[in-house]
């Protein structure tokens, strides 16, 4: 157990800290909504996204391989919403107007991870690489999903702290606008490569 335990701690880590549509959604949130308005966010990505790994480590994954379709048809939705998501932070002009003045709620957020692509590469990715058939299964998958509760939590606090941040350097509107035209193209970019896969 504990020689795996820090590659998966690692796996998490790099996989949590880095660019993707959670950090960057959490980040203009940060800035669009403060923190405690954004809280049901935070925790609909850090309960939801291990609930998925669960899930998929629990057959799901089975579920897609004799469908594929379905597997393809939740990307492709996933890549139409993020786009969605592109243009509303896009086309944020002041704070606290994007998409009517709402933040994701706790169950968008949780949903949102299903058709999160990165998301899909990290779980899937953490289930091949750090679950075993020899295995016991069950410990495997539950170590897997809560090192994403420890250390991917406090990850995605990171980007909810750096976008409140911002939020006291971006006072002029006309600042502001540019930001969130750049997270805008920034998340419309992260698809890309799920388009072209």
């Amino acid at each position: 157990m504990l020689e795996t335990l820090l590659p998966i701690v690692l796996f998490t880590f790099s996989t949590s800290i880095t660019p993707g549509p959670n950090n960057l959604m959490i980040m203009s949130s940060g800035l669009n909504y403060g923190v405690s308005r954004s809280l049901p966010h935070v925790l609909g990505i850090c309960l939801g996204f291990p609930a998925m790994i669960v899930a998929i480590g629990l057959g799901l994954g089975t579920l897609f391989s004799q469908f594929p379709l379905l597997h393809e048809v939740i990307r492709w939705v996933g890549i139409a919403y993020l786009l969605y998501l592109a243009w509303v932070i896009a086309n944020t002009r002041e704070v606290g107007s994007a998409d009517t003045q709402k933040p994701f709620t706790f169950l968008q957020a949780a949903a949102f991870q299903w058709v999160n692509p990165k998301g899909w590469i990290m779980a899937v990715g953490a289930l091949a690489a750090f679950t075993s058939p020899n295995g016991e299964m069950w410990a495997e998958i539950a170590r897997i999903a809560l090192a994403f509760i420890a250390i991917g939590g406090p990850c995605i606090v990171v980007w909810l702290l750096f976008g409140v941040g911002l939020k006291r350097l971006l006072t002029e509107p006309r600042h502001l606008r540019r930001f969130n035209l750049t997270m805008g193209l920034l998340l419309a970019a992260s698809v890309v490569p799920m388009v072209l896969d």
